[in-house]
């Protein structure tokens, strides 16, 4: 395959790092994104051919921010893929979710990829071998409880996604959503991950999700791509049939409000 330069932001997460690793052995050339310099640079140089990838900061929460950023990267080489992959969860009752963490959620999983959509894509269409790949999540088709914001965001992302996908379906770009099932990175609180363990809940490991995105780099047909078993078929379901999954995740609802207790909403939300 023709070596591509992606553009990856949330490159030092589980997941982003995960990517990284797995574009940077397949031959790829990466423009690394998050908010440290250290942990970017260290990444950076523990890649293969690490001086094909170069890393730039950058607080995706700002606007003004994101345009700086699409400014460097349209000052360097050439792009062809961009992959929105930074994001932040929050587990928690919607009544203690506070302004500043909806608002936070919102900036970081929806409005980031929508700017950067929208600032780099004249240089995407300048390549033969354009994509888009934004990293949704399960809860995009399933709303959770506990996890009102969260879904907001992501279901927001899923209707981005797939109105892209129309909008450019007459042009060489290749849109795709790519939402994984719960995965095993800092982003899952210790609450999380136990009341995932209760319910019967699986996780992947980052790497099967880096297979995922680095398998959509050679589809150049739009797409959407739900990962895991058997929530694929519940996001399905839930599209059809919403009633029969509500039926089902009531039935779930007294352990989840046991670990959606108020003194969660002060843990800390990892940002990948």
């Amino acid at each position: 395959m023709t070596a591509l330069t992606i553009v990856l932001t949330g490159a030092c997460g589980g997941i982003g790092r995960a990517m990284a690793v797995a574009f940077a052995s397949a031959g790829h050339n990466l423009v690394l994104v998050g908010r440290s310099a250290e942990a970017l640079a260290e990444l950076r140089d523990g890649l293969a051919r690490s001086r094909s990838h170069r890393y730039v900061v950058a607080d995706l929460a700002s606007a003004a921010a994101i345009v700086e950023l699409c400014a460097d990267i349209a000052d360097g080489p050439a792009i062809d893929v961009l992959v929105n992959n930074a994001g932040v969860s929050s587990f928690g009752l919607l009544a203690y979710t506070s302004d500043a963490l909806m608002e936070q959620m919102l900036q970081l999983n929806m409005l980031a990829p929508m700017r950067l959509c929208r600032e780099l894509m004249p240089l995407l269409l300048r390549s033969q071998n354009a994509a888009v790949i934004n990293v949704g999540s399960s809860f995009g088709g399933i709303g959770f409880a506990g996890f009102t914001a969260y879904c907001a965001s992501k279901f927001g992302l899923r209707g981005f996604t797939e109105a892209l996908q129309r909008e450019f379906a007459n042009k060489p770009l290749a849109v795709h959503y790519l939402a994984p099932r719960a995965v095993k990175t800092a982003m899952n609180s210790d609450k999380v991950v136990a009341m995932n363990t209760e319910l019967g809940n699986a996780a992947d490991e980052p790497e099967v999700v880096a297979e995922a995105a680095l398998k959509l780099l050679t589809c150049r047909n739009s797409s959407n791509r739900y990962l895991g078993w058997p929530e694929r078929f519940f996001v399905r379901l839930n599209a059809l049939f919403p009633a029969v999954v509500s039926g089902a995740l009531k039935k779930q609802l007294a352990i989840i409000l046991r670990y959606a207790k108020p003194s969660l909403i002060s843990d800390s939300l990892p940002i990948k």
